[in-house]
C-alpha cells in the first residue's frame, strides 16, 4: 500500500514540474495558431503531433527551468512549495526527465510534422530554458521584456506546423503575446517583490520601484490594446473579435489604472495578474471563434 501511495507521490511531483497550467496556455495559443493558419481544417497530423510535439517541448523546458531555479526557488514562498526544492524529484531524475520530454517533441516535430518547427521549438526553448532562465533573469531588470520573445513563439510554432512557413499572420499572434508578457508578469513581481528582492533577481519593481512598474504596466496594457485592433484592421478577423479585444482590452486597463490609484493594496496586483491570464486565453479563443463562425461568414 505504501508503495502505491509512494508512487503516486512521484507522478504528481514529475507531472507539477512541467507546469501544466501554464504549458496548457501555451498549447492552446499554438493550436490557435494551427487553425488560424488555413481557411479549413489545418490537418490532422500537424494538429496532433504539432500538438504533442509542442507540448512536450514546452513541458521539457518548465522542468529545466525547475532545475536552474531550485536553489532560489527554495527562498521564495510562491516556490519553496516545488518538487525540488522539497526534495520530492532529484535533480538528476529531473534532468532525465526534461531530457526524455525534449528528445521526444524533437523527433515527433522534426520527422512527423517537417524540421523548420523542430528548429524554432528547440530555439525556443533554449530561449526559456537558458538564455532567461540562467542569463537574463538574474542580469536585468528587463529580463521578461527580453525574455518574453521565447514565450511569445508558441502560436508561430502552431502555424508552421501546418504551412511550414513562417508567416505575418504568426507574427502579429507573436507580438500579441510579447506586449501581454511585461504587464502580466510585473503585476506578479509587484506582488511577490520581497521574495525577488530576498534571492536577489533584478525585476522591475525590485531595482526601479513600485511605482515606476505600475507606469510600466499601464503603458504596456496601452500598447497591447492598440496591438490586438490590428487583427481587425488588416483583414485577419471581424467585428466580433473586435468587440471582444475592447471589452477584455478595457478591463485590463481599468485593472492596470485601479493598480496606480491603490498603490499599497497587493491584492489589486494578484488580481491583474490572475485577469492577464484569463484574458490571453480569451484573446485567441476570440480569434480562434471569430475565424471559423463569423469571419467565414462576412460578419
Amino acid at each position: 500500500m505504501s508503495a502505491n501511495i509512494e508512487t503516486l507521490t512521484d507522478w504528481r511531483a514529475f507531472y507539477e514540474l512541467t507546469k501544466p497550467r501554464v504549458v496548457v496556455l501555451i498549447v492552446f495559443t499554438a493550436v490557435v495558431g494551427m487553425f488560424l493558419a488555413v481557411p479549413g481544417w489545418p490537418g490532422t497530423i500537424p494538429l496532433i503531433f504539432g500538438t504533442i510535439g509542442i507540448g512536450f517541448a514546452a513541458s521539457g523546458a518548465a522542468v529545466f527551468n525547475h532545475i536552474l531555479d531550485a536553489r532560489i526557488d527554495i527562498h521564495m514562498l510562491r516556490t519553496r512549495g516545488r518538487p525540488l526544492p522539497q526534495g520530492r524529484v532529484s535533480e538528476r531524475a529531473a534532468l532525465r526527465f526534461a531530457s526524455v520530454l525534449t528528445l521526444i517533441s524533437m523527433i515527433l516535430l522534426w520527422f512527423v510534422v517537417n524540421p523548420l518547427t523542430a528548429v524554432l521549438t528547440f530555439f525556443s526553448l533554449i530561449g526559456y530554458a537558458v538564455i532567461y532562465t540562467v542569463y537574463l533573469k538574474r542580469a536585468t531588470p528587463q529580463n521578461i521584456v527580453i525574455g518574453g520573445a521565447a514565450g511569445a513563439a508558441p502560436p508561430i510554432l502552431g502555424w508552421t506546423a501546418v504551412t511550414n512557413e513562417v508567416h505575418a499572420g504568426a507574427l502579429l499572434l507573436f507580438l500579441i503575446i510579447f506586449v501581454w508578457t511585461p504587464p502580466h508578469f510585473w503585476a506578479l513581481a509587484i506582488a511577490r517583490k520581497k521574495e525577488y528582492a530576498k534571492v536577489n533577481i533584478p525585476m522591475l519593481p525590485v531595482t526601479h520601484g513600485e511605482a515606476y512598474t505600475r507606469l510600466n504596466i499601464l503603458l504596456y496594457t496601452i500598447l497591447l490594446v492598440l496591438v490586438t485592433i490590428i487583427p481587425y484592421l488588416i483583414g485577419m478577423s471581424g467585428i466580433i473579435y473586435l468587440l471582444t479585444a475592447m471589452i477584455l482590452g478595457g478591463m485590463f486597463l481599468f485593472h492596470a489604472i485601479q493598480m496606480m490609484r491603490y498603490p499599497d493594496e497587493l491584492n489589486r496586483a494578484m488580481k491583474t495578474f490572475r485577469f492577464s491570464i484569463n484574458y490571453l486565453g480569451l484573446i485567441f479563443g476570440a480569434l480562434l471563434l471569430d475565424h471559423y463562425f463569423l469571419f467565414q461568414l462576412n460578419i
